[in-house]
């Protein structure tokens, strides 16, 4: 992608764990990402689970659900979007909790 050359983040694809957060780590760096940044594992179960290719944010709420999923981005990114499904899940404060006490992760 053009921009990412622009921005200097291209990178050969990790061959570990080590690398993989590495690159991560330099994404955030060099994009200035004021965000939480997580790191999938290297199998990428969460991407598997919650369709993280092409890019996308997520919003869980304390019950685990999934409260927000944006369109895919970078294009599909709202801001207002995401700001109002924060508002709305902040107003909500719900918790959820197994047997164990353990928060549950769903999507809606």
């Amino acid at each position: 992608m053009q921009s990412n050359i622009k921005d200097q983040v291209v990178f050969a694809s990790p061959r570990s764990e080590e690398e993989r957060a590495q690159v991560a780590g330099s994404c955030v760096r060099k994009l200035g990402i004021k965000i939480p940044a997580l790191l999938d594992e290297f199998g990428n179960s969460t991407e598997s689970a919650y369709t993280g290719w092409p890019d996308r944010l997520y919003l869980i709420d304390a019950t685990g659900h999934v409260a927000y999923k944006s369109k895919p981005g970078p294009f599909g990114f709202k801001s207002e979007e995401l700001k109002s499904a924060i508002e709305r899940t902040v107003r909500t404060k719900t918790s959820a909790t197994d047997s164990h006490g353990l928060a549950r992760m769903t999507q809606n």
